[in-house]
Formats: C-alpha cells, sequence, structure tokens
C-alpha cells in the first residue's frame, strides 16, 4: 500500500534528522583534538623521542670499496686490453667467487650470515674490478678478508689467464723466428721484403710478451671519508612527521573507543 504523505514526510525528516546526526564536521574534528591534546601531546614526545635515540644509537656506516685491476697486455693496435674482459671478472666474481668466499668466511667465524653484502662493479672506460660493501666500522675486519678471498680467486683464474696468452705468444714468436730464418737463407727476390715483414713480427710480439702484466690489486677495503646510510637529522625529521600523525590518528582512535564504551553503559542500563 503506498503511504499517506504525511508518514513519508515524517519518515524522510527522520532519516535527514539520522544522516545529520552521524555527519562529522570539521568543527567536530578540532574539538576532539583539543580535548584530546594531552594524550596526543605524549605520544608525539614518545615517537619522536625514540626516533632520536634510534639515530644516535644506530651504528655509522660507512662503505669500504677494493679495485682490482684486471691482467692485461697491448695488441697490436697499441691499445691497452684485458686477458679476459672487466665485464666477464665481474660475472664470475657474482656467480662464482662471492658464494664461495661468503660460505667459507661463515665457516671460519661460525656465522649464520654476513651483517653486509659485496657488489661488484666495473667502472665504465676503466680494465678496473670494483668490489664494494656497506657496513658498520666494526665489521670491517670481515669486510677486508671476504674482499681479499674474492680476489684471491679472481688472481688465480687470471694468473692461469695469462700464462696461456704468454704460451700462446710464445709458440707465435718462435713460429716468426723460424720463418725469419728461413727467409734470410732464400734465394727468392722478394726475400729481403719478408725478412723485413718478419722482423716486425717480432718485434711486435716481443712488445706484447713485455707488456703482458698479471693483476693486481689497487686499493683494498678502503673505507669511505664519510658515513653512509641515513642521516641522523632525515631520521628525526621523519621522527617528527611520524609522531604528528600518529598523535592525531591516536586521538581520533581513543575518542571512537570512548563512544562505543558510552554507547555500551547505556545499553547496559
Amino acid at each position: 500500500m503506498t503511504q499517506p504523505p504525511a508518514q513519508q514526510n515524517q519518515n524522510t525528516q527522520l532519516t535527514d534528522a539520522n544522516w545529520r546526526d552521524d555527519e562529522i564536521s570539521l568543527v567536530d574534528l578540532a574539538v576532539i583534538l583539543i580535548r584530546r591534546w594531552k594524550a596526543m601531546a605524549v605520544i608525539f614526545v614518545v615517537v619522536v623521542a625514540l626516533a632520536v635515540a634510534a639515530a644516535f644509537l644506530l651504528p655509522k656506516m660507512y662503505q669500504y670499496t677494493s679495485l682490482y685491476s684486471v691482467a692485461e697486455y697491448t695488441n697490436q693496435n697499441g691499445q691497452r686490453v684485458g686477458v679476459e674482459s672487466p665485464a666477464s671478472a665481474v660475472a664470475k666474481v657474482q656467480n662464482l667467487y662471492l658464494g664461495q668466499a661468503t660460505r667459507k668466511l661463515l665457516e671460519k667465524h661460525e656465522l649464520e650470515s654476513l651483517p653486509f653484502e659485496v657488489s661488484a662493479s666495473n667502472p665504465s672506460n676503466t680494465l678496473l674490478l670494483q668490489l664494494d660493501s656497506e657496513a658498520a666500522e666494526e665489521n670491517q675486519p670481515l669486510v677486508s678478508e671476504l674482499h681479499q678471498q674474492i680476489i684471491d680467486s679472481l688472481q688465480q683464474d687470471q694468473a692461469q689467464l695469462v700464462e696461456r696468452r704468454h704460451e700462446s705468444l710464445e709458440r707465435q714468436l718462435a713460429s716468426a723466428k723460424q720463418a725469419l730464418e728461413s727467409a734470410q737463407q732464400s734465394d727468392s727476390p722478394s726475400a729481403a721484403e719478408l725478412i723485413a715483414t718478419y722482423y716486425s713480427r717480432i718485434s711486435d710480439i716481443e712488445g706484447q710478451l713485455n707488456e703482458l702484466h698479471e693483476g693486481e690489486v689497487t686499493q683494498h677495503a678502503v673505507q669511505s671519508l664519510e658515513p653512509k646510510g641515513s642521516n641522523k637529522k632525515i631520521i628525526i625529521a621523519l621522527g617528527i612527521v611520524l609522531g604528528i600523525m600518529l598523535a592525531i590518528m591516536g586521538a581520533f582512535l581513543m575518542q571512537f573507543i570512548g563512544l562505543i564504551c558510552q554507547h555500551m553503559r547505556r545499553n547496559a542500563e
């Protein structure tokens, strides 16, 4: 059945009244914050105090850097090149030597995990391998030991590459000298031209042998001048912002809990 117009208007008025009762204006929000200012102050002070304590109690983190110059030689164009590319050396460190060295270090010192990580990279336009670790100053001996183990493994592998390169050049040199002797004993009209070519070839190979250098450590676990990681001022500033947010949220939460308690007491009566 269709309700009379008067009853419909009464129901609409009741609905509007209930809706208005559930509304919270900006004034109501301000009143809640003013009433709960003591609780907000306590929450804010506690959060900021924790942030300040964290900023001064957290250990300073430094970056430790090791640099290794890969084994190199001078090619026929006079360019310095590695016996293997620095990218290949980085891949070996990341996928082979790092895991092996980490396991040995954990077993030696009876640790479950290391409090730092190691990253390997190749600075652009160089024949350098760079190892970086960010760690507390107290962990510097562990960083130094791990970097050294990785570099030792890389040096052993590169020493074999240098030896193979040296043997290859020695064979080329012996072959060129033998060809030179044959040309010198030849009566061919082109013998003089061949002799000049072989002399040049021998000189080039001897130069490559003289310029063949094994890899070397140029820097070992050197500590950065300034601490890395979060700055004390940043931590304190974040603590202040977080303190303000938690204080406001805490005030509304306490108001909400108070209203629930009042409602439960009324129903109990």
